[in-house]
């Protein structure tokens, strides 16, 4: 496991790759985000929207990008971080979640963090602060 106090500009976290992105993720995100848009659970509704099939919700895809930092939360906590939404994410998508140290600022590392799929197309991308105790 990387230690944060190692990391210099430029040294990225080890990636983070989800398991192919299901329905139930998406029943189950809905439910506990109440966003029960039906773009994101039923086939033909994401067609009658003009959709190739269902889509993630986009702040599924923003929120797994925690996931880079499970393992430093001992550590400290993530303070800020803002994306944008790139590509759409689709059901049997892998996700690949990736963290580039760009700026150290006293105990706060910003990292430009990424989301790729299967075929490396960015689905989001972004900053976050991770601040250190």
């Amino acid at each position: 496991m990387t230690v944060l106090t190692n990391l210099k500009i430029g040294d990225s976290l080890e990636p983070v790759v989800l398991k192919p992105v299901s329905r139930i993720d998406l029943i189950k995100y809905a439910g506990a985000s109440g966003d029960f848009n039906p773009i994101h659970t039923i086939d033909d509704e994401a067609k009658k929207a003009g959709l190739p099939g269902v889509i993630a919700h986009g702040m599924w895809t923003m929120g797994n990008l925690s996931k880079l930092f499970s393992d430093y939360y001992e550590d400290g906590f993530i303070e800020d971080y803002s994306i944008r939404f790139k590509n759409m994410v689709f059901i049997n998508d892998i996700i690949t979640l990736k963290a580039t140290l760009v700026e150290l600022e006293a105990s706060r590392l910003h990292f430009s963090v990424v989301a790729t799929n299967q075929d490396e197309k960015k689905v989001i991308n972004g900053k976050l602060i991770f601040v250190q105790y």
